[in-house]
């Protein structure tokens, strides 16, 4: 009985975890999210692989990095691996943000314009994303039947107090707040 708990159920119960989450995100995001991980400064730099993160580039940001772009990327890639691990400001940064910020601050992100640039086309990935699903979703709420004539300014000013619904609440009455939501 032991056994059937601790090992079919448990096993099960895994297995049904994965597979939501393999349904949650199609074969090109995960692709996206393990070679974005490259990128990680954690421990000393450990998962900087020149060759995937030059993937990274080449498949998901083509029009982000021309033909000779792509070649310099490499180069910058291999100077970029011996120099910045060992630099003092840049030994430990635990997050992408800190080594965008580390890399400013040091100058480093003028010696490595091709990284930095790749760097913040993938930290903005996530907030663009995200901030394009909450707008088209506030959308389908807002532009009803009843209000399809609405005109686009309009429109667009409703969308952003609709969607920033926290920051404006202090601006709000309490009356006009349950006419709104």
């Amino acid at each position: 009985m032991e056994h059937h708990y601790r090992v079919e159920i448990f096993t099960a119960a895994i297995d049904q975890q994965l597979q939501k989450l393999n349904n949650r995100f199609s074969e090109q995001m995960t692709e996206l999210l393990i070679l974005s991980a490259l990128l990680n400064p954690r421990d000393g730099y450990r998962s900087f692989n020149i060759e995937n993160i030059c993937k990274l580039a080449e498949k998901f940001y083509p029009e982000d990095f021309l033909g000779d772009e792509k070649i310099h990327l490499q180069c910058e890639l291999q100077h970029y691996g011996l120099d910045v691990p060992v630099h003092p400001d840049l030994k430990n940064p635990s997050t992408l943000g800190d080594l965008c910020h580390g890399l400013v601050t040091t100058g480093k992100a003028d010696m490595y314009p091709l990284f930095d640039r790749l760097l913040r086309l993938v930290l903005t990935l996530p907030a663009s994303t995200a901030t394009s699903e909450r707008a088209f979703s506030a959308m389908k709420i807002v532009k009803t039947g009843l209000r399809n004539r609405m005109e686009d300014e309009f429109l667009r000013d409703y969308l952003i107090v609709y969607i920033e619904k926290e920051i404006a609440r202090p601006f709000m009455s309490r009356r006009s707040l349950i006419l709104f939501i």
